[in-house]
Order: C-alpha cells, then sequence, then structure tokens
C-alpha cells in the first residue's frame, strides 16, 4: 500500500513539472513571436492579440449568485455603501509589518488601506504585527511583537496573543496578508481568509524574464531551479487556508487550475487606493510641474514611481531612454522624464541629463501631485507576481498608463487599447511603445486618460475593495453560525 501511494504522488509531481515546464515554454516563445508578428510601431499587443478574457458586470446578472463561486472580480459587484454594516465583526488580521511613511510595499499599503476602511465602517479590527503606527482610530488594536532576524513577525509570539484574545471572544473571521499566518497553524479555521500578493508561479515568469534580460558572463540564478519545487510546495499548504483572495483575475485562474483550491475557496478582489488622495486635480498638476522645473513647452511628461531597482525594470527604462535620445534628437528636446522614489538606479538616471529629473521619495500628498503632473505613467516593472498600486494611483489621477504586457496586468486593468499602453519586458518593445506614445500626441493620451480614470473610479477605489472584503468577511462568519437571518454568501444585484 505504502509503495502505491508513493509511485501515485511521484506520478502527481511529475505531471505537475510537465505542466510548468510547458507553460514556460510557450511564455519564452511568446517573446520571440512578438516582435516578428506585431509591426514596428506598435506598443500595444492588443492591437495584435486580442484577450480572450470577459468579465460579467453587475447588470448581467439577473437573479441571485453564489458569492463563494462567484468566477470573476468582485470588484463588478455593487454591495450596499451606507453604514453601518449589517453586522459588526471582530477582526484578526497578520501582517508582516505596518506602513510607515514612503517605506511602506504593495502589501503593506493593501493592509493598511483595506482595513482602515473597515474600521471607519466600524468593525474592531486586531492586528498582529512587527510595529504600530503613532495614532490610529479607537475600534483599531495593535497587538506588536519583535521581529525574528529576517524581519518577519514572530509567529509562537503572535499566535499566543491571538489565541488568548479568540479564547475569550472568537474572532469572527481571520485575514492575513499572504503567509504572515503559516499554514500550519491556517489549517483548522474555517473562517480563515488569505489574501496573496504572489505567488511562486507568477514568479516563474519573472524568472524568464530576468534571464532572458542576462548579460552573457552573468551566471543564471539558482532560484530557477528551485522554483517549480516551491510552486509544488505551495499547491500542497495552499489547501490549509480555508479561503483565498487573488487580487489579479489571473492569479485567481490560475489558484483555480494549477494550485487546484476548489472554486468555492478562490475569490477575486483587485486592489483599491484612496481616491480622496488620489484624484484628477488639473490645476495641482501644473502647480507641481512648475514648482520642480518641467520647462513649459514640454511636448510630454513621463512619470516613474516606486523602487528604483533592478527588478522593477529600471535597468530596462534606463537602457530605453538612453537609446532613444542618441536616436531622436527631437525626442530628447521635447520629452521630459519624472522619477519618484529611491534605490541604486536614481543616480544613473541623472546620468541622462536635464530632461530627466528624479525627485526622489515622496510622501503620499506629494505622490498624488507628481501623478496629476504627467501625461504617462509607466511602470516596466520585472515582476509578473502581484498587481502593483502605482498603475491604479494613476488611472485614479486620471493618467494614462503604459506597463509591462504580464497577465495580472493585461487580464484585469489594462484590458484594451483604450485603457493604455502595453509591451514585453525587452529594450526593443519598451523603445517603440515609448515612441508610438510620443506619436499618439496628448490629444490620444487624454483620451485614455479619461478612459482610465472611469475604469478606476468605477471598479478599484478603497471603498470598493472594502465593501467586497466586508461581504466576504460577512459569508464566511455566518457559515459558522448555527443560524443566521441573512444569507451573505448569496448576491442579488442592487439594479
Amino acid at each position: 500500500m505504502a509503495s502505491t501511494n508513493s509511485t501515485s504522488t511521484s506520478t502527481i509531481i511529475q505531471r505537475l513539472c510537465f505542466i510548468l515546464f510547458a507553460f514556460s515554454i510557450l511564455s519564452c516563445l511568446s517573446f520571440i513571436y512578438w516582435p516578428l508578428h506585431c509591426n514596428s510601431t506598435s506598443c500595444n499587443p492588443n492591437a495584435c492579440i486580442h484577450t480572450s478574457f470577459s468579465l460579467t458586470s453587475p447588470q448581467e446578472i439577473h437573479h441571485p449568485v453564489d458569492l463563494l463561486s462567484f468566477p470573476s472580480s468582485w470588484n463588478h459587484l455593487s454591495f450596499p455603501s451606507k453604514p453601518p454594516p449589517p453586522k459588526t465583526l471582530k477582526i484578526a488580521l497578520f501582517v508582516k509589518r505596518w506602513p510607515r511613511r514612503t517605506l511602506a510595499g504593495g502589501l503593506e499599503r493593501h493592509a493598511l488601506t483595506l482595513h482602515l476602511a473597515l474600521a471607519k465602517r466600524g468593525h474592531q479590527v486586531h492586528i498582529f504585527t512587527t510595529n504600530s503606527p503613532n495614532e490610529t482610530l479607537n475600534n483599531m488594536f495593535f497587538h506588536v511583537t519583535p521581529p525574528t532576524k529576517a524581519g518577519y513577525i514572530n509567529q509562537p509570539l503572535a499566535w499566543e496573543q491571538f489565541r488568548n484574545l479568540n479564547s475569550d471572544n472568537p474572532f469572527d473571521v481571520i485575514h492575513t496578508e499572504s503567509v504572515a499566518l503559516y499554514h500550519a497553524r491556517s489549517r483548522n479555521f474555517s473562517n480563515l481568509v488569505v489574501t496573496w500578493h504572489g505567488i511562486a508561479y507568477e514568479m516563474i515568469h519573472s524568472d524568464i524574464v530576468q534571464d532572458m534580460l542576462r548579460v552573457p558572463d552573468e551566471p543564471r540564478q539558482k532560484a530557477i531551479n528551485e522554483r517549480i519545487g516551491k510552486v509544488i510546495d505551495e499547491v500542497k499548504f495552499f489547501q490549509d487556508y480555508a479561503h483565498h483572495v487573488a487580487t489579479s483575475d489571473h492569479v485567481g485562474d490560475v489558484l483555480r487550475r494549477v494550485y487546484m483550491v476548489r472554486e468555492d475557496r478562490v475569490h477575486v478582489i483587485v486592489n483599491g487606493v484612496d481616491d480622496s488622495v488620489y484624484k484628477m486635480d488639473v490645476p495641482r498638476g501644473m502647480e507641481y510641474r512648475e514648482r520642480i522645473g518641467v520647462p513649459q513647452n514640454a511636448a510630454l511628461v513621463f512619470g516613474l514611481a516606486g523602487r528604483l531597482v533592478k527588478d522593477k525594470g529600471h535597468p530596462l527604462m534606463f537602457e530605453a531612454i538612453k537609446q532613444l535620445y542618441e536616436e531622436s534628437v527631437s525626442f530628447k528636446n521635447s520629452v521630459v522624464f519624472l522619477v519618484a522614489g529611491d534605490g541604486p538606479w536614481a543616480s544613473r538616471y541623472s546620468e541622462l541629463g536635464p530632461n530627466v529629473v528624479v525627485l526622489g521619495p515622496l510622501e503620499q500628498s506629494e505622490l498624488a501631485s507628481f501623478y496629476n503632473s504627467l501625461d504617462v505613467f509607466i511602470n516596466p516593472t520585472l515582476r509578473a507576481q502581484g498587481l502593483d498600486h502605482t498603475i491604479i494611483e494613476a488611472m485614479m489621477s486620471g493618467v494614462a498608463v503604459a506597463a509591462t504586457r504580464f497577465a495580472s496586468i493585461t487580464g484585469s486593468l489594462i484590458m484594451g487599447p483604450e485603457a493604455g499602453y502595453t509591451f514585453f519586458p525587452t529594450v526593443d518593445s519598451l523603445k517603440r511603445c515609448l515612441y508610438r506614445i510620443w506619436e499618439d500626441g496628448k490629444v490620444t493620451i487624454k483620451k485614455k486618460g479619461e478612459f482610465a480614470r472611469g475604469r478606476a473610479a468605477r471598479l478599484f477605489t478603497a471603498n470598493k475593495m472594502a465593501l467586497a472584503y466586508e461581504r466576504l468577511f460577512l459569508c464566511v462568519a455566518s457559515q459558522n453560525e448555527t443560524k443566521s437571518e441573512n444569507n451573505y454568501c448569496k448576491y442579488q444585484s442592487m439594479r
């Protein structure tokens, strides 16, 4: 019997490895196929390759829907927004660290934006993390433990704090940002929700990109050979989490198909940003341009923001700008690049001349002014995992966006040419994209920015995200109740 089980497990692993290898090969072939198939002026692959992905909108739903099995993004659904909520929840959150000024990454910003919005709606939020803010709301409680040497949350200490609180008055729902709560401690809780901000399967695509950009004398990363093993590990331990939130439609599909998580345990809720901060304000943008010295005769102003490091695509961006400057004096003299953020590539950008302005890391209010000063925001990331907040922040500000053609981006944000521009992570593709944008001019770009603003305001606000999570939490919590007056797991269109 033991031999049979061992053989069966081995066969499953072999098949999974083959599937992952096949997907990797197809991804590589797409990079080769693209430049041969598309014309030399197009940077938006949607002009050549139509996406087959479709989303269900609230207008199409005329009958009650089982929310737990809803296949598309919950951002497309409309939930009651008037306070108070139908029920006040006691929520436990596990997160690696709480955001600190400009040092917050996407995961931490998501945790802050979401749970602050939930607390403002009246829910009681207990946060198990490694640090706390100076000020907070009365119904947000921080349970801080010293971080480990690696900077992660101290699992045993945080778990002991949680158990003490949960034994006195049980939490309605437990939420963990990625693996802040270890899977072995999660498996016995049916009211637990994990939000994934990146999975190993997506990293395979990132590895392919990084390897293709590797210079001849640079050794191949060892992580490439280890990645499939990590995917297999995730396929196994993801089953220990009761409910999974994917932050993009693509990841939701991967969790269902590749990770084999049951469909009624996978839910897609795309990140949202604070639309009271990130909003269209033309005068504010013009004032910011004047303050930092952008020439009034600049034909276009491009912008980049975030960590200025290799895996965010800045070597690629630097080389593309450098080559365009060498090839076209007109482009060099008429276009300005604003770079917000910190990292090793800040000094390299400064080498490109006065039309590349490095601003350093910006506070949230300054970042909002920065977005409003742009014609186009560019995200050249080489990381396929997760869904970058900066793209949504720019869209909310009414700015046209251009980003790397990763499935999470094209499946949820830039789904067609009217929504913005996409490019493959190669210098040639990025150059053609920048040149195409320059040729399109301000009228076309403005239309794309208006479309992006409308889409973001409809789908990607912090309130929209919070209402979707609130409904999911209500649904999950109600499943542990012996008798519930409301069926929070059923959705009926409000229209």
